[in-house]
């Protein structure tokens, strides 16, 4: 076998030694070898031109893109929304303003190295070796494109991730793509890897939070599942994170209500890839890979978390409300513009801009909101069991309603409110919107106070309490709470009391100075046209009414010595640079004098033991409070506001409808207002009851002044008792006497006073100083004579007869022979004893002088009378007394 083969390769050789074999063997070899240079002449040819034609088609593609610097590339890749976070008062977090989706910026190095190495691992496992663009993952894409195969693998890196989702759209095309790849080379080439990290990771989106909300980036994942920041996530958690942004809405652990969901299987198998990867990737120990794998990260999911909104709704439409008023007038501002002086739709365009940067610009917005007293505000309304009943309007069910307000006076920062009783029930704020009557709680502000400042009154002067003679607007006649009149008073009692009718008649006499413009300088803004004049301003009737933060703000006026500061909640908002874009200042008013607010306040601390006195016996601390209720009409609106030299807070209590308050409901106001003040005061001693009390200024000194004149005291003032000792503002102290105040003439009518007229008979005329106790009333002559005296009758020397009771009558005339010997007034006894002979008969007489026919006629004879002396001068002497 071993020779056969030997003598055939022997015979191989010998054939390819032949001449020509070897002839045969050139000539194939240079055609293979001519063809070969062929064939690879026109592959080189087709590879450039098929690479011409592909270049140009990528650049037919990108030819409109621009070329874009390094700022601009900047401003895009870094542009994404950020959550607008809230404060409290002393930087205190609240939480993040309601937005469509939460993201929280976080620079790289406060990252930890596992999410960076689980990222990398999943994502772009070369993403610090490419220059953006991965050629290989690119044709394996195209090529599974234009295959259209089901199958398909990831082609973009992580910068071209970034690039799609900032500069770019979602759109699927070649155009969109080659773009991508472009601006995926230049991004590389102007930004450092790190950088393009740090943009991605705050990019990319995570699904839910804890609290049901739509989130994005990687700071705002950790603390949204697992309730810590990024930098101190485990090595499970991280690779649980960094499997999010695959699928995040189907891996994510949450429920769009915020519910940590039954099976979170499919999150956490992409956890164990991605843990895979980084082992592979040698990330990670195979020790680390084990103890990352036993990890129960179901167990370190946080349970569902109340967003911001759901745990202070009023509070946090407040700030938004607020704070979108400040960036609009901002943003109107930079465009040489007066938000307030634009049309109705020019003004709407700054407003949804702004809206839209308080949700999405990821501003910082500090309040002036005290945590502990408006939790402790929020938490005593709840509890409050004295609220009176639901009430129907039209159909419908209300529950009684309460707004507050506490205001701190020397900054006019708000420290709390109470925006209602129930959020799901009323979406109202009754602390900063709708306006309602003020009732009483106006007195001070548009009536005494302006009054005081004119000098026209001080706290002693003394005012008729009755609608008689005092010419009133037609058609408006003020009473009283009680339907009393109440005599002469003081201006302090009208204060303590809320005597409406001095109010009034105070507010008439001063009208010419305009007091409602006080009202304007101490921040009321929905005072109407209608306002302007009208008497039942006075009482607090107004066209439209006042919120509780405008009427409680207008009383910090006289604990700030008559400066108004106006009431503010956003304290500063910051950007997320870090630039402070809005700082609140304060601007005082000169509203009042010093003296004024003074005076003002020293009365209303007497309301303490007046409207308001059973207020003490509710409230746990004592402080300098100085305050006025106030009532509507109908009892559809009750206010209580107080000033102490810290802070200001008032109530109101009422329905959202025009539907009256239980009787009750002023006792149940301040019952409210008393609980309200502990609570607050429990948390924050030393902001709600000061030690020190409201402080006198110059200026001002206790004077006795006839109080029903302001002048200086004269004799008949004294004898009147019209004579007050009162703080005055020294400015208006008088320099003369009153000298005006004469006896005033009077007749008594069925236990009435009644002014005397110039025909009354000087018999039945008294004469006495007009006093608080004494209260004289017009005349009321009817114009006729008194008919006839009935029922005259003699029963041995006792004479009687009738009562005549004609309103007007003052009393009788006795008569012996035509000649007048007696007088008796009415309230006296209808009888008398006569002894002298002779024939007698009774005449009736009224206020005017005017005398009745004569009665009929008794006789006494002569034999009846020897015995008795002097008797007609005992008889006269009797009836007169």
């Amino acid at each position: 076998m071993k020779k056969k083969t030997t003598s055939f390769l022997i015979r191989i050789i010998h054939f390819f030694k032949k001449e020509p074999t070897k002839r045969k063997a050139r000539i194939t070899y240079d055609v293979i070898w001519n063809l070969t240079l062929v064939l690879s002449f026109l592959l080189v040819v087709g590879l450039c031109f098929g690479f011409g034609i592909g270049m140009g088609y990528f650049t037919s593609l990108v030819k409109d893109e621009p070329l874009r610097s390094h700022a601009e590339m900047e401003k895009q890749i870094y542009d994404y929304e950020e959550t607008t976070e809230l404060y409290f008062a002393n930087n205190e977090f609240l939480g993040n303003a309601r937005s469509d989706l939460e993201r929280e910026h976080v620079a790289l190095g406060d990252m930890s190295e596992h999410v960076k190495h689980a990222i990398i691992s999943t994502e772009d496992e070369h993403f610090y070796e490419h220059s953006g663009v991965v050629p290989k993952a690119v044709l394996r894409a195209m090529f599974q494109e234009a295959a259209n195969t089901s199958a398909r693998s990831g082609g973009s890196t992580l910068t071209q991730q970034l690039i799609k989702n900032q500069v770019l759209t979602n759109e699927v095309s070649f155009e969109r793509k080659a773009k991508e790849i472009l601006l995926a080379l230049r991004l590389e080439t102007l930004f450092e890897k790190d950088e393009i990290l740090e943009a991605y990771l705050n990019v990319v989106p995570f699904g839910r939070n804890s609290s049901g909300r739509n989130i994005a980036g990687i700071q705002t994942a950790a603390k949204g599942l697992f309730g810590i920041n990024v930098k101190d996530v485990n090595l499970a958690q991280a690779a649980y994170l960094a499997g999010l942004p695959q699928n995040p809405y189907a891996f994510t652990p949450y429920t769009k209500n915020g519910e940590v969901k039954e099976n979170i299987d499919a999150g956490l198998a992409r956890m164990q890839t991605v843990l895979n990867r980084m082992h592979k990737e040698k990330f990670i120990t195979d020790e680390q890979l084990q103890e990352a794998q036993s990890f129960d990260i179901k167990a370190s999911l946080i349970p569902k978390q109340p967003s911001p909104f759901e745990q202070y709704p009023w509070l946090t439409m407040e700030i938004e409300k607020r704070t979108t008023e400040i960036l609009a007038e901002t943003l109107a501002k930079k465009d040489g513009k007066d938000l307030n002086t634009l049309k109705k739709d020019e003004k709407e365009i700054y407003k949804n801009y702004a809206q839209r940067q308080y949700r999405q610009n990821g501003y910082k917005v500090h309040t002036t909101i005290d945590k502990k007293i408006y939790d402790a505000m929020q938490q005593a309304t709840q509890t409050f069991s004295k609220f009176g009943p639901n009430k129907s309007y039209k159909g419908e069910s209300y529950q009684e309603e309460t707004g507050a307000i506490m205001i701190d006076n020397k900054t006019g920062a708000i420290l709390s409110f109470v925006g209602g009783r129930d959020f799901n029930k009323s979406q109202i704020n009754h602390a900063t919107q709708e306006p309602q009557q003020n009732g009483s709680t106006m007195k001070p502000l548009l009536v005494y106070a302006p009054a005081l400042e004119n000098g026209s009154i001080h706290p002693g002067t003394k005012i008729e309490d009755s609608l008689d003679g005092f010419k009133w607007p037609k058609g408006w006649n003020p009473g009283n709470a009680n339907n009393k009149e109440n005599g002469i008073v003081t201006i302090r009692d009208a204060i303590k009391h809320s005597y409406n009718i001095p109010a009034a008649k105070v507010y008439l006499n001063n009208a010419s100075t305009k007091p409602i413009s006080y009202l304007e300088k101490m921040g009321f803004t929905t005072l109407h046209e209608n306002d302007r004049g009208a008497a039942s301003l006075s009482l607090g009737g107004m066209s439209k009414g006042v919120t509780v933060e405008e009427n409680v703000n207008a009383y910090t006026t006289f604990a700030n010595g008559g400066k108004f500061i106006d009431a503010y909640m956003i304290e500063k908002i910051v950007d997320k640079a870090g630039n402070i874009i809005y700082q609140h200042e304060s601007k005082p008013v000169e509203v009042f004098s010093p003296q004024t607010a003074y005076l003002t306040t020293d009365m209303m601390r007497d309301v303490m033991q007046g409207t308001a006195g059973s207020l003490n016996s509710h409230l746990n601390f004592r402080t300098d409070w100085a305050g006025k209720t106030g009532t509507s009409n109908n009892y559809y609106d009750l206010w209580f506001v107080a000033t102490n030299p810290n802070v200001t807070f008032g109530t109101w209590l009422g329905y959202d409808k025009n539907i009256s308050v239980d009787p009750s409901g002023h006792r149940r106001n301040l019952e409210l207002w008393a609980r309200l003040a502990n609570a607050a005061y429990q948390v924050s001693p030393s902001v709600v009851g000061p030690k020190i009390t409201h402080q006198m200024p110059s200026g001002i000194g206790k004077r006795e002044i006839c109080g029903i004149s302001g002048l200086l005291p004269s004799e008949g003032c004294r004898q009147a008792g019209h004579v007050t000792n009162d703080y005055v503002n020294l400015k208006f102290l008088p320099t003369k006497a009153d000298n005006t105040v004469k006896p005033e003439n009077f007749v008594m009518i069925n236990g009435k006073l009644y002014a005397s007229l110039p025909t009354t008979p000087s018999e039945f005329i008294e004469s006495k100083y007009k006093n608080s106790s004494l209260s004289i009333e017009r005349s009321i002559e009817d114009g006729k004579n008194p008919s006839p005296v009935q029922g005259v009758t003699l029963s041995g020397n006792r004479l009687a007869w009738q009562a005549n009771k004609e309103a007007d009558v003052l009393g009788y005339y006795i008569y012996r022979d035509n000649k007048k010997v007696a007088t008796i007034k009415r309230d006296s006894s209808l009888q008398t004893t006569i002894a002298e002979a002779g024939d007698y008969y009774v005449v009736a007489v009224d206020i005017a002088g005017k005398l009745s026919s004569p009665s009929n006629v008794v006789k006494i004879e002569k034999e009846d009378s020897q015995n008795e002396d002097n008797t007609d001068e005992s008889s006269e002497s009797n009836t007169n007394q």
